[in-house]
């Protein structure tokens, strides 16, 4: 049985790759314009379909605003984008939205704020004219405004008691300590309760400024329209100013935090220093620790059953100072750490396979451009791209993947995994600090029947 589900599984793959090939080739060679309308850059990729993917970008993110301040800015476009214009209410812009099928919305992250429109270019015209109406005009309605509030802050208590989430919290606190990006972007229950209708107003106003914004648009349209709808749209905004960003994070000393919690299951990250994505050394990062997140599934999960996911990343959508981590739950978090750490020297002292990194390029590329069949995922992807550096680098991916070497991985895992700083979350008894230490030898850890 197993033999033959091998014989099926390379005869789907033999199939299903030339198909991805093509329609990568499809996405790569339509051309991709960058061009400044007054002094707002845009990014325009051109799509014969017939959906179009516009995203604004506001570059700071968690920059923008004090510890004080957490959430404002997801506070703030929220709101602006659920609570209609001066020329139409919250229900009347609705109406107009859903008649024609548009969806706007906006997304707040560590590192920058997305505004983001997609529509049928059938009503392209239309759509846009909402899209600008709703950033340029925004109601700010008090109604608007305290039922959010009230909404925010429930969720605000409900992300503290869930383990995940907390934990995130928690690591990025600790790995981050007085650094932007300790700062909650969802805000807490204590911030959001502190801000108003005036401070979101006053906030929005300082936020939309040309020299931090730009935009990138996927689909079948005209340069010169485009053009001429963000010049019409955003003229009048003022010039601003670029964020303050602070300097890169490395962790070369780790710290370790203990967070006692009475539940069943124990929450793990481990953060480690991580190379920018707008290099080779970070995309060979990337593919370095999905493979680490290979072989931790199965002497974790498949050979102890220590846990039902365990997990490393690099955590792609930070920009100013990228990281790696580790992530487990477990009932037993002191083998569970003792296996992780074991793995890592091991790739420290030996590096990974041939085969693994054939192996994992193959897979990774596929997941990859199943990734961009949206309008909405590729304006992502060059939008991402830009905030690291170059959106050139999104369409250059796929050969930069092909071109890692064996040597790249494993020079970047010996580099970048030298210290790792924990965060726990859990029975406060099931764990010590010499537990997170990181010796220098490999150990013999048996497999418990």
């Amino acid at each position: 049985v197993m033999r033959n589900f091998k014989k099926y599984t390379l005869i789907i793959v033999l199939i299903v790759i030339p198909f991805l090939t093509i329609a990568a080739q499809e996405v790569n060679n339509k051309g991709v314009e960058e061009f400044d309308v007054n002094g707002i850059k845009v990014i325009l990729k051109h799509s014969p379909k017939e959906v179009i993917s516009t995203k604004l970008y506001i570059k700071g993110g968690t920059a923008n605003y004090s510890k004080e301040q957490e959430g404002i800015e997801n506070f703030a476009l929220i709101l602006v984008m659920s609570g209609g214009t001066i020329s139409l209410d919250k229900i009347a812009f609705s109406t107009a939205s859903d008649k024609i099928g548009v969806s706007i919305g906006v997304n707040s992250d560590y590192d920058f704020t997305s505004i983001n429109l997609t529509c049928v270019k059938q009503y392209w015209d239309e759509s846009w004219s909402l899209f600008s109406d709703i950033i340029m005009s925004p109601a700010f309605d008090l109604e608007e405004f305290t039922n959010l509030k009230e909404n925010l802050i429930a969720q605000a208590k409900q992300t503290m008691s869930d383990p995940d989430s907390e934990l995130r919290n928690l690591a990025m606190g600790n790995v981050f300590k007085g650094k932007n990006y300790a700062k909650n972007t969802k805000g807490t229950e204590e911030s959001i309760k502190k801000i108003s209708l005036e401070n979101l107003k006053e906030y929005y106003t300082y936020l939309l400024g040309r020299k931090r914004m730009f935009l990138v648009v996927v689909g079948n349209i005209n340069k010169e329209d485009l053009k001429s709808k963000v010049e019409a749209s955003f003229a009048k905004l003022p010039e601003g100013s670029l964020p303050v960003i602070e300097e890169e994070t490395t962790i070369d000393e780790p710290t370790n935090v203990i967070q006692d919690r009475d539940i069943a299951t124990n929450y793990i990250r481990g953060y480690m220093s991580a190379p920018k994505m707008d290099s080779k050394e970070g995309v060979a990062m990337m593919v370095a620790m999905r493979v680490l997140g290979e072989r931790l599934f199965i002497e974790i999960r498949t050979k102890r059953g220590l846990s039902y996911a365990p997990a490393s990343f690099y955590a792609n959508g930070i920009v100013n100072s990228p990281y790696n981590a580790i992530y487990v739950s477990t009932i037993d978090p002191k083998q569970s750490i003792e296996v992780i750490v074991n793995e890592i020297n091991k790739l420290r002292k030996d590096g990974f396979t041939l085969k693994e990194l054939k192996d994992i390029q193959q897979s990774f590329l596929t997941n990859h451009y199943m990734g961009l069949e949206t309008m909405a995922s590729q304006s992502g992807n060059l939008g991402l791209a830009e905030l690291k550096g170059n959106w050139k680098m999104a369409e250059e991916f796929a050969n930069i993947v092909n071109d890692i070497s064996l040597d790249d991985i494993n020079s970047a895992i010996k580099k970048y995994t030298e210290s790792i700083s924990w965060t726990y979350l859990g029975k406060k008894d099931m764990i010590n600090e010499e537990d997170f230490l990181q010796p220098d030898k490999l150990v013999e850890i048996p497999i418990k029947n």
